[in-house]
């Protein structure tokens, strides 16, 4: 269970989030307090706050092929009102496991949901960090990176929790990361993240 909007924005302000959301704090919290329930989401990049997510004491990172995150935007069947708002309805999707993104969006979208976000998925991470757990991670299908040609980039970003093996480093061992898969593939450890709407805010 979430915090209530309020609680999920002191949170926020408490680790600099409004700032680089580019809303005052006083905002974010009148904004917080027009709804009762719901993921509060704001415009921060995926880049500032994935450094904000924490696992016991280790902090969040993004993977080191990755340089390019905060261009992964929502897709079109992710439609996003303004920042900020609020997502309802969340489920991490575990019964997607072991299907591919391509084989689990029309899925998504016949039952009449929508696939999370990047952005979303750590907000979410960052008010409850238990959400992840070992072999029980997800995808947020919801942000594609476009290519200058107008095809989408094969990568889908996912959010999970490191191994402390390869260029992760054993230093981050049982740190939560952003990091990718691609859309063709199956991972048994990886849902598909979806959201049943977004409101807006104010």
């Amino acid at each position: 269970m979430l915090p209530s909007p309020t609680v999920q924005a002191d949170r926020l302000i408490s680790l600099g989030v409004h700032e680089h959301a580019g809303i005052a704090a006083d905002q974010l919290r009148a904004a917080a307090a027009t709804s009762q329930d719901g993921l509060l989401v704001t415009a921060a990049p995926a880049s500032v706050l994935a450094a904000l997510m924490t696992r016991g004491e280790r902090t969040g990172f993004v993977v080191e092929d990755m340089t390019d995150v905060d261009s992964f935007d929502a897709t079109d069947a992710a439609p996003l009102p303004s920042a900020p708002y609020v997502v309802g309805g969340l489920d991490r999707g575990d019964e997607h496991a072991n299907r591919s993104p391509e084989e689990c969006l029309p899925k998504i979208l016949a039952a009449g949901r929508s696939p999370l976000t990047l952005v979303e998925g750590v907000h979410w991470v960052l008010q409850g960090p238990d959400v992840l757990e070992r072999n029980r991670c997800f995808m947020t299908i919801g942000s594609r990176l476009r290519k200058a040609n107008g095809t989408y980039d094969a990568r889908t970003p996912a959010l999970w929790i490191s191994n402390g093996t390869g260029r992760d480093g054993r230093e981050r061992k049982d740190a939560p990361k952003v990091g990718w898969c691609w859309w063709g593939n199956r991972h048994t450890w990886l849902g598909m993240a979806s959201c049943s709407g977004r409101t807006p805010l104010g």
